[in-house]
């Protein structure tokens, strides 16, 4: 039976529309590297926008309100198997916006993050739309150049 896991991530993008990700892997797949987005798991009542902030400052050292957050812009509901345990993924994905010159400080990251995360870069939509790498979530190339227009109100679906 899956693990449930509820998800905050962030699509943080910089002032040239540049988007953060990050390279990991699977600790049970050690040689398949991905790139992801910011964020991870909501806390017990914890609120999204509360775990998608704090998340970020976790991963990244940026420290932002959740009142500076669009979105939800997506959803993505996914079975994914991650250190041999089959995972019910639930991800809300929330824009943030960034200034020039913001210096990545993963110093916060947790023991399995420092173990798993091997990098990080800002990625324009262009760059993922022609990456032969492997990016979650898999339409991510697709339906980032519509969310960098702005927030219409509607969460949607993606894989």
């Amino acid at each position: 039976m899956p693990v449930t896991r509820v998800s905050a991530r962030v699509v943080l993008v910089d002032p040239a529309d540049r988007v953060l990700l990050f390279e990991g892997f699977d600790p049970a797949k050690p040689d398949e590297l991905f790139w992801f987005t910011v964020g991870g798991g909501v806390e017990p009542g914890e609120e999204l926008r509360d775990a998608a902030v704090r998340e970020l400052l976790e991963e990244t050292g940026v420290v932002l309100g959740p009142d500076e957050l669009e979105g939800p812009l997506w959803k993505r509901h996914a079975v994914i198997s991650f250190d041999g345990v089959t995972v019910a993924a639930v991800e809300w994905f929330f824009l943030a916006r960034v200034g020039d010159g913001v210096e990545v400080d993963t110093s916060r990251f947790n023991e399995l993050e420092r173990r798993t995360i091997v990098g990080h870069r800002w990625w324009s939509a262009d760059e993922l739309a022609g990456a032969d790498a492997v990016v979650y979530p898999v339409q991510f190339a697709e339906v980032l150049p519509g969310a960098l227009g702005g927030w219409d109100g509607t969460t949607r679906s993606i894989r």
